[in-house]
């Protein structure tokens, strides 16, 4: 029998672009202020359509941090993604290009709506011009894995890779992958995701949601857990991690920013967000026991908090199902009410805001809203100071997926004996 301890997986870089924020520290700044920087819709060709507000992120020049020869190739959902993947790996330490060992670093993302913005255009030159005016990139931009293989390619990485596509849930599948594959000896993964789904065609799309917040006011359309509650609003942006053995981490002196405890994850469908309650209530308990994990001992969560009314009880009640009386007691924040959702792009913006929240001991508020109706300790106005050890992240799909992820802060994750029993740090 082997006495050697399961890698522990250790997340040791965050990359951010999201509306609140073109890099981490930015970010951070916004969500631990609690801004709202919803607004209304400016991309072009949007004006006509009924949702009206959104979270975009304003000032990125793609053309200052993508090269030339990917910019021509790639979907604005890929220059997120590529962008925020090139600051996780400088925060990490590893950087980009030339790695000296190209099979140890792998590239997993998540993608719900894949590169709209590139294949509307393209398909406008067809119909409007003729075959001859497309370009041959119109058959890789679009697709769901493109930000996966630009990444690679990219950086020169040649581990394993993959692609979640998936609703907003898969965001925190993706993480969860990446961190199997390091379990399983890849040495390193570049793991998260990015979407832009603010392009007309794309926006189309999502009008059949049936939680899409229509409502014009920027400070009353994403008021999940009260009696406002209409619905959500949709985001671009997204979050890229490096997760690692830490082992390895430490061994070349990274700091270990969090450690990857537990996941699980089910699947309830599009019948009605009730049954959304035992599903995401089952991904939290299996998640906790991956993790090795009590409830009690959560300090915080990160909900997804939809916005739907009916969502928005299940959540509550599903908290309060896994965790017990500690349910009513633990922090609950929501700090995408200020940015919107970013569907698959979301539940990694929420990692990274939780790492964060435990690295610098606050809570952050969950903007916009003021009262509510459920039995939360929901964290409202202003960040909350406290010591934050273990936080749990919450995401479900409008597909019907659940997830649940558990962080512990670095420094602070759980060793294993040679029975893999959970013993004290």
């Amino acid at each position: 029998m082997s006495t050697q301890h399961p890698r522990r997986v250790a997340v040791t870089g965050i990359g951010v672009i999201a509306p609140n924020g073109l890099n981490t520290d930015a970010y951070w700044k916004s969500v631990s202020e609690g801004l709202n920087v919803l607004d209304r819709i400016t991309r072009e060709g949007c004006g006509h359509l009924p949702l009206r507000v959104a979270g975009e992120v304003r000032a990125f020049d793609a053309s200052t941090v993508v090269e030339e020869n990917f910019l021509v190739q790639t979907d604005r959902f890929s220059h997120f993604a590529m962008t925020a993947a090139a600051h996780a790996l400088d925060d990490a330490g590893i950087g980009s290009g030339d790695p000296a060992e190209p099979f140890s670093v792998g590239v997993v993302t998540a993608a719900g709506s894949g590169g709209g913005e590139f294949g509307q255009r393209e398909l406008q030159k067809l119909w409007g011009k003729g075959s001859k005016f497309v370009g041959p990139y119109q058959s890789i931009a679009w697709f769901y894995a493109a930000s996966t293989g630009q990444i690679s390619i990219r950086s020169g990485f040649k581990g394993p890779c993959g692609v979640v596509a998936s609703d907003e849930a898969g965001g925190l599948d993706a993480v969860a992958h990446a961190a199997g594959a390091v379990r399983r000896g890849t040495g390193v993964v570049v793991v998260g995701a990015a979407e832009a789904p603010l392009a007309p065609y794309s926006m189309v799309c999502q009008l059949g949601y049936p939680g899409l917040s229509t409502v014009d006011d920027p400070d009353r359309a994403y008021r999940p857990f009260t009696t406002g509650a209409c619905g959500f609003v949709p985001a671009e942006g997204g979050a890229m991690l490096v997760v690692e053995d830490e082992d390895r981490a430490r061994d070349r002196g990274a700091t270990v920013r969090a450690t990857v405890a537990g996941h699980a994850s089910t699947f309830t469908g599009v019948s009605g967000w009730e049954r959304s309650r035992e599903g995401l209530a089952r991904a939290i308990r299996g998640a906790l026991d991956e993790a090795g994990c009590a409830p009690e001992e959560v300090d915080v969560v990160f909900a997804d908090a939809l916005g739907v009314p009916e969502a928005d009880r299940a959540e509550a009640l599903a908290i309060a199902d896994a965790l017990g009386a500690h349910g009513t007691r633990v922090p609950v924040t929501a700090p995408k009410t200020g940015t919107g959702r970013a569907y698959c792009g979301a539940p990694v913006l929420d990692i990274a805001a939780a790492v964060l929240a435990m690295e610098h001991g606050q809570v952050p508020p969950t903007p916009n809203v003021f009262d509510i109706c459920h039995d939360l300790d929901l964290v409202m106005s202003r960040a909350r100071p406290a010591e934050l050890r273990t936080a749990l992240v919450l995401s479900r799909g409008l597909m019907g997926s659940n997830a649940a992820l558990v962080l512990r802060r670095g420094g602070d994750s759980a060793r294993q004996d040679r029975a893999g029993r959970r013993t004290p740090a």
